[in-house]
């Protein structure tokens, strides 16, 4: 933590320090232009590198805000720092309007809509006429501040870098926030983030509007550095460079940013210059260059360049400082043997295909009821339909009494339905705490604002305590500062079930928990199962592992063929000749 503080210090001192030493007017220039492009690629690592949102439009977001101070300033003189304002407004209603369409979209579908909408903004600058068609507008105004005229070009660079830092440094709170967890969440698919509590949906626009407000400052910026302005700067050309700049830099790295927006206008300058030199014509040989360049970071350094400094600096341990936190408020618990889940005739049909048919299963409170049958009996696809993953064809369910038939997952995450999944799903670049504190989502309050401003640590302090308290109870709190990507698979499983339990759960559904767990693993999951029954808390298991559901089930529950084959206590069922010859082998 000290070694990168440190280089942060050093960092700044240099930017405070440059335009006062005797560096040429184009040095002085290129770096505002890098400020600028950092802040494009800032909000892009927000939303490419991090969220996993490809975007090939910010170019159009810069255009709205450099166009929006020029046309307000030139034509009826209003003062630059209200053009901020109005340029920001108009881009968060773009970003809102835009998002709520494109978003909606996956893969290649939103590249294509983000080019597209980038395409469109870039003609329709061009040909309208207030806007000056192509030629665009000039005469845009300097900025003042304090009454101190920012013209030149050494006192612009203190304006634009501290913009940058602060933007830096703001990304990087919401990144480590509850919101940044939600939005890491977002980049693996929606299933696991949504039975999480995260509105995936909201998540995203949040992403794309935070990247759109940045890329208008930046063209706030430009219009009043250039004082000029004209739609070539804002067209599809640069949306891709920006995108390049955020690849080549580290798209999952905050300061990345700065290092691919420094060095991919800095390369394209010094090949235009070298290139002729060295072969003694004249020709955009560089753009040949710069894509085999592309090319080796991709191959060699797929993370980015920023990804190798990464490597190499200290790893931040986080502060355990919440030990004096306040507990979280937790829900109210139903009374022992009371009906939390009750699901009749449960069905699924995909086509002519009956997946699960006419399910009926209960689980009280207190009590572990365990759902088994071979392969391709139907439990995983029952699984989904009780956590809102799958849609149900027929049939009812309802949690303590109230329909949730129709919810979606983080709806019914709310009311306290926690799950696993067979397929570990976690965030692998995370520790194993802030996997786990993901779990809490919904326990907490403190928005996109808060994280920023850096106002919701003591929120942050109360949801760690959980995390680490349920770390605890599970028996792996020696692990919490590890990288969840380095665990072996059964401490991940582990690791999801402290997830889930950091829910506070009435109803806990368990999705294989033992498979990959060595013996004395399953054991102590054994006895970890067994305390949470002694608390009152609802379990289904679905498992493979016969000796753990004979062990700590109450009752059973076996399917076959998307059927219930039978319901009894773990005698009844060993002793079912049906059962034995459908599944146990006996």
């Amino acid at each position: 933590m000290i070694l990168r503080r440190a280089f942060l210090f050093a960092f700044v001192l240099v930017l405070a320090l440059l335009p006062l030493l005797p560096v040429s007017e184009f040095w002085i220039t290129q770096a505002n232009y890098i400020g600028l492009y950092s802040l494009v690629v800032i909000g892009l690592v927000l939303l490419t590198g991090v969220a996993g949102l490809i975007s090939f439009g910010q170019s159009a977001f810069v255009g709205i805000g450099a166009y929006t101070t020029a046309y307000l300033a030139i034509k009826f003189g209003v003062s630059p720092w209200l053009t901020l304002l109005a340029g920001l407004a108009i881009t968060a209603v773009a970003a809102l309007v835009l998002g709520w369409v494109t978003l909606r979209m996956s893969g290649h579908y939103l590249a294509l809509a983000t080019i597209a909408w980038c395409l469109a903004l870039y003609y329709l600058l061009g040909n309208l006429e207030p806007l000056g068609k192509f030629d665009g507008l000039t005469g845009v105004p300097s900025l003042r501040l304090f009454g101190f005229s920012l013209d030149n070009r050494r006192h612009f660079f203190y304006l634009v870098w501290l913009l940058v830092i602060a933007a830096a440094l703001m990304a990087s709170y919401l990144l480590d926030s509850r919101m940044g967890r939600a939005l890491r969440a977002v980049r693996s698919g929606t299933v696991m983030a949504e039975a999480m509590g995260v509105n995936t949906f909201r998540i995203k626009v949040i992403a794309f509007i935070l990247a759109a407000l940045l890329a208008s400052v930046s063209g706030w910026l430009y219009a009043h550095f250039q004082s000029t302005v004209n739609p070539s700067p804002f067209g599809l050309n640069m949306g891709i460079e920006y995108l390049f700049m955020a690849v080549i830099g580290g798209a999952g790295y905050i300061w990345g940013a700065l290092v691919g927006a420094g060095v991919m206008p800095v390369l394209h300058d010094q090949l235009q210059t070298w290139m002729p030199r060295l072969l003694g014509v004249t020709g955009n040989y560089e753009i040949v260059v710069f894509g085999v360049v592309l090319v080796l970071v991709l191959r060699y350094a797929r993370d980015g360049l920023w990804a190798t400094v990464e490597a190499r600096l200290p790893r931040v341990r986080r502060r355990t400082d919440w030990a004096d936190a306040r507990p979280l408020a937790e829900r109210a618990r139903p009374a022992h043997g009371e009906v939390v889940l009750d699901a009749r005739a449960l069905r699924k049909t995909f086509g002519g295909l009956v997946a699960v048919n006419d399910v009926d299963l209960q689980v009280r409170a207190g009590e572990i009821l365990g759902l088994i049958g071979p392969n391709g009996a139907g439990k995983s696809t029952t699984f989904n339909l009780l956590t809102g993953v799958l849609g149900v064809t027929s049939g009812e369910i309802t949690l303590r009494g109230e329909s949730i038939r129709g919810m979606r997952s983080r709806e019914i995450a709310r009311r306290g339905v926690a799950r696993t999944f067979q397929h570990v799903k976690m965030l692998a670049d995370m520790t194993v705490l802030e996997n786990v504190a993901l779990g809490a989502h919904l326990r907490g309050s403190a928005g996109t604002m808060r994280a920023l401003l850096r106002l919701d640590r003591a929120e942050e302090r109360r949801l760690f305590r959980e995390a680490e308290s349920q770390l605890r109870r599970i028996g792996i709190a020696d692990l919490m500062h590890e990288q969840a990507g380095n665990l072996s698979m059964g401490t991940q499983r582990l690791m999801e079930i402290a997830r889930a339990l950091c829910a506070d759960p009435t109803l806990l559904l368990l999705d294989e928990p033992a498979a990959g767990l060595r013996h004395k693993e399953k054991q102590a999951l054994a006895g970890v199962l067994r305390q949470l029954r002694s608390e009152g808390l609802s379990i289904l298991l679905v498992e493979h592992d016969m000796d753990l559901v004979m062990d700590v089930t109450d009752r059973i529950v076996v399917m076959e063929f998307g059927t219930k084959l039978t319901e009894g206590t773990p005698a009844e069922v060993q002793a079912n000749s049906a059962v034995r010859t459908a599944y146990l082998g006996n």
